[in-house]
């Protein structure tokens, strides 16, 4: 790879006006592209420490070889020019949104002299009109079925139509009436080609209108006495009203929206897309990317959008709600693709902020799903595996690891979490809390020293137990594990180099620093700080190795802190009813079962409160002057939960 000093262009070189960069290899292929407001800014970020840079980053200006920029008057003809180039070179370091799955279409065929209907995936044809897409393959099968009782047009493949046309006679779907049969000519075809555009209407939101339609067709032929089509329409009304119930709407007024929520974890990006036609949720969609660089969102939604609309994909709505805010250019830009204006907004209330907040959970549910798929491949597993030994200098890979927090408020409630990752997947058994109550204040460093001296205490106890061949690992009587008998490969402390040195202190006093390895994740830069060490070991901000770590540590935190606030939610409680007199163990679990928290108990009136099973007139009262001395918090008694009052 090249040194990034060896092409590094002056600095009064570059310009500071807006352009377009590109970086080229060795052998002169474009291999990432990009823009900037000031490009000397930018360019200069470059070429800054490595060890700053994003992994990814790092590896695009190692393979580079040169790089050459082009200025353009302003930020919408970099926008531009960006696109064109990122079109034209397809740069490999350039993020690429991947289909986290195939998703269906539903295709009219209506460049046919008898355009037919179906549900297909893959590539858009010329000449074919496209709705979604959508969701689930099933969901539009079921309507489509359901539209043809009302709008009978071909659904056959060419090869059936044409031997229905050779034989003169209809296929099943003819007889049964969900096609009006244009092979054998029972229509004509510009009959037939009317009935698929008003199926099409339907499709593209127009259902107010196709089902007025229907209606005054309905009464007419009521008015006519002609009863048995009037019938028929009735039925046609009826399915029409099914398929539209299909899609529920989700905006109070007839919107036509796209709405773009976005979900980010550092490494990899989520993208999710709701279509919206006439207030209808119309079709869906969602990305998974690589994480490229350290780019901020609102420059990763520029991207996707220009994507998104390009080559006819999607059509540009009036109206974009994004989770991200957009730059202006943008906007200018897709108004020029759409021949009229375009707005991208961020909603902060009413219902179009209801349906974002959706998209965004949509969207953090399909990256909570990569990460899973990759968290759960061997493959995955067996790389992190061996990254974290080869960072750490291990002889061999930690096939058990186990990851310790502190959790307190303010030196109060100090607990203890162990969390334990067996081949890299977490063995939820094997957890365990603590409570420490040997020390007050707030000292995360003596309480690590504890927690491990307890344990670690407990595994040299429970080698005491031998069977003859050595220490007694499974329990005898039960075949269960031995809760402490085994030893870590691996033990890894949320915090820094003070976490560590005290949990180092703690194996060297115990005799274990050799047979254990070590290491702390701190949460600021994601360092791993090992014992005795003046420096951190980074490593690579993608490595599955890194990932790895972070989830082990990321389990531990949030293991310590549901224990922390149950504690804190009891102390609340006992605090407040252990002091009323007369109020017993039964009697309390029946109010707190009653009411299920402080804040409702606190309303509760003393009459309210007498109707709880054991409770009089004067224990009642004696409660309610106890619970409205105590405020400032309000304690789910079920969950645990604390929130300001």
């Amino acid at each position: 790879m090249a040194d990034p000093a060896t092409y590094r262009p002056s600095v009064g070189s570059i310009p500071t006006e807006p352009g377009v960069y590109r970086f080229f290899d060795a052998f002169g292929n474009v291999i990432y592209v990009g823009k900037a407001k000031n490009l000397r800014s930018r360019l200069n970020s470059y070429f800054a420490d490595p060890q700053s840079l994003h992994f990814r980053t790092q590896t695009m200006v190692r393979t580079a070889a040169r790089v050459d920029w082009t200025v353009v008057a302003n930020e919408l003809e970099a926008l531009q020019l960006e696109y064109t180039w990122i079109q034209q070179f397809d740069p490999r370091f350039n993020v690429k949104y991947r289909d986290d799955k195939s998703y269906p279409w539903l295709a009219v065929t209506w460049s046919e002299e008898y355009p037919r209907v179906f549900v297909g995936r893959g590539a858009k044809k010329r000449g074919t009109r496209y709705f979604g897409p959508f969701g689930q393959a099933w969901a539009i099968r079921e309507t489509v079925d359901l539209l043809l009782r009302v709008f009978p047009m071909r659904s056959c493949t060419q090869g059936v139509f044409r031997n229905a046309r050779a034989a003169g006679r209809p296929c099943l779907l003819g007889d049964i009436g969900k096609c009006s049969a244009p092979c054998v000519g029972r229509v004509s075809a510009d009959e037939h080609r009317e009935i698929v555009a008003r199926f099409m209407a339907f499709m593209s939101g127009n259902t107010t209108g196709v089902i007025g339609e229907l209606e005054r067709e309905m009464y007419q032929a009521s008015a006519d006495l002609n009863f048995e089509k009037a019938a028929v329409l009735r039925d046609s009304l009826a399915a029409l009203e099914k398929a539209k119930e299909r899609n529920s709407v989700v905006m109070s007024d007839a919107t036509r929206a796209d709405v773009v929520g976005f979900a980010d974890d550092g490494q990899q990006v989520a993208v999710q897309v709701f279509h919206v036609h006439d207030g209808r949720i119309a079709g869906e969609r969602g990305w998974v990317a690589d994480r490229a660089d350290d780019r901020d969102l609102t420059e990763l939604l520029d991207a996707f959008l220009l994507q998104l609309y390009s080559d006819g994909e999607a059509p540009v709505p009036p109206l974009v709600l994004s989770s991200v805010e957009a730059e202006k250019s943008l906007e200018v830009l897709l108004s020029e693709r759409r021949g009229g204006p375009v707005q991208i907004k961020v909603p902060l209330r009413g219902d179009k902020r209801v349906l974002l907040d959706t998209v965004v959970r949509n969207a953090e549910l399909a990256l909570r799903q990569q990460q899973t798929r990759r968290a759960t491949d061997l493959t995955t597993r067996n790389t992190a595996l061996t990254e974290v030994a080869e960072a750490l200098g291990l002889e061999e890979a930690p096939l058990r690891i186990e990851c310790y927090d502190i959790s307190h408020t303010m030196g109060s409630e100090v607990v203890g979490s162990m969390v334990v990752f067996e081949d890299a997947l977490a063995k939820k058994s094997e957890y365990r809390r603590f409570i420490i109550k040997s020390f007050e204040g707030s000292n995360d460093v003596a309480a690590m020293a504890e927690v491990l001296r307890r344990r670690l205490g407990r595994l040299l106890d429970e080698r005491l137990v031998d069977d003859g061949e050595g220490p007694l690992l499974v329990d005898p009587t039960t075949g269960a594990p031995r809760k402490f008998a085994y030893a870590p490969g691996l033990i890894v402390v949320d915090g820094g180099l003070p976490q560590v040195n005290a949990a180092a202190g703690v194996l060297g006093e115990l005799g274990l620093a050799d047979e254990i390895a070590l290491c702390g994740l701190a949460k600021r830069l994601e360092e791993v700080w090992l014992p005795g060490e003046e420096y951190p070991v980074i490593l690579p901000r993608a490595s599955e190795g890194l990932y790895l770590l972070q989830r082990v540590r990321d389990e531990a935190h949030r293991f310590a802190i549901s224990h922390h606030r149950d504690r804190r939610a009891k102390s609340m409680v006992s605090s407040t009813l252990d002091s009323i007199p007369g109020l017993g163990e039964l009697r309390r679990k029946a109010l707190l079962a009653h009411f299920g928290s402080l804040r409702k108990l606190r309303a509760a009136t003393v009459d309210e409160i007498a109707q709880v099973p054991g409770f009089g007139p004067r224990l009642a009262a004696a409660v309610a002057a106890a619970v409205s001395e105590t405020g400032g918090e309000a304690v789910n008694l079920t969950t645990g939960e604390v929130t300001d009052l």
